[in-house]
């Protein structure tokens, strides 16, 4: 008798946990992403949603919320109904490289989200445009060299793992640049092209467009080894800096004190998703790597590239009030 009384009242206490789950989602389901249409960010956003429309049987949507290197986007997540209906396209600059930079922000990176999975890791690759005066890595180096203060690097905003690669670069090569924020890596591009800034560490899958389409030059990519989207292009490490190597990174996440079964339905569905041939078709060819994890890995991953990180951005003394 006691053992079927608490097999009873162990089911009672898991049938709601279970419902919550079954129910979930119960309207649309919105997923913010951080900067404009047109970015790395942007199209993994919408290449995911695309997948998740069938599989969690409602409508999965994009709203763009750029401003202040994704931190606008983020504090409204984090204010969210924890119900799984809002989430976010985020990538691991904003958790692992934004504290270390902002006096305040408006969230805690690590304690105010529950993490889902990763999605997606890439490189990134310096572009300039093809009028620049400079064929390498090493002659790029040399200008900034010649002229110190006058060579201009974009970003597709301050904080942003964008701005962080191009205030490492600065640092490993001992040069002197000055940064030029934007909102979102698109209006970046589009100056760099016309000629309105030296140079940009974009990512691959938001630049390999420009590069092949004869609108950008590719000096060099941050990974450990080439792209195979770009096989004549050196890494940095092999272009003149040796060690330089940064490999960065897009998840799904939501507010803090989503219900685990929520949780749990959403990395399942999502790690579904980024590892089918729909997603995989789109992503691949741009230079992405699909990468999914359950959610303690993605925050341990958070944690170690916040560890590596936190020590550059010192030396480096990049801060933003």
């Amino acid at each position: 008798m006691k053992r079927f009384l608490f097999l009873a009242l162990a089911a009672v206490l898991v049938l709601p946990h279970a419902a919550l789950a079954q129910a979930y989602p119960a309207k649309t389901v919105r997923i913010l992403c951080p900067f404009p249409p047109g970015g790395g960010v942007d199209i993994t956003a919408r290449a995911i949603a695309h997948e998740l429309n069938a599989l969690l049987g409602q409508p999965v949507i994009v709203e763009n919320k750029p401003g202040a290197g994704g931190n606008v986007a983020a504090a409204e997540v984090a204010r969210s109904a924890p119900d799984g209906h809002t989430l976010f396209l985020t990538l691991n600059a904003l958790h692992a490289i934004s504290p270390h930079l902002y006096a305040k922000l408006p969230f805690d990176a690590m304690k105010d989200f529950a993490f889902v999975t990763p999605l997606v890791s890439f490189n990134n690759v310096l572009v300039v445009s093809p009028a620049a005066p400079v064929q390498s890595v090493q002659e790029l180096i040399a200008l900034a060299k010649r002229q110190p203060g006058k060579l201009t690097f974009a970003s597709s905003g301050n904080g942003t793992n964008i701005h962080l690669v191009g205030e490492l670069f600065k640092s490993r090569a001992g040069i002197d640049m000055v940064h030029v924020p934007y909102k979102g890596s698109a209006p970046a591009l589009t100056d760099l092209m016309g000629g309105s800034v030296t140079m940009m560490f974009d990512t691959i899958p938001s630049a390999v467009a420009h590069v092949k389409g004869g609108k950008l030059r590719a000096l060099g990519v941050t990974g450990a080894k080439r792209s195979p989207l770009f096989p004549e292009v050196p890494t940095i490490a092999e272009a003149g800096l040796p060690g330089y190597e940064v490999v960065s990174w897009y998840g799904l996440i939501g507010p803090a004190g989503m219900p685990r079964e929520i949780v749990d339905r959403l990395n399942a569905e999502a790690t579904k998703a980024a590892n089918s041939p729909g997603f995989r078709s789109r992503m691949e060819p741009l230079g992405f790597e699909i990468v999914t994890a359950t959610p303690e890995k993605m925050a341990e991953m958070l944690r170690a590239d916040s560890a590596r990180w936190a020590p550059v951005i010192k030396a480096a003394g990049v801060t933003i009030n």
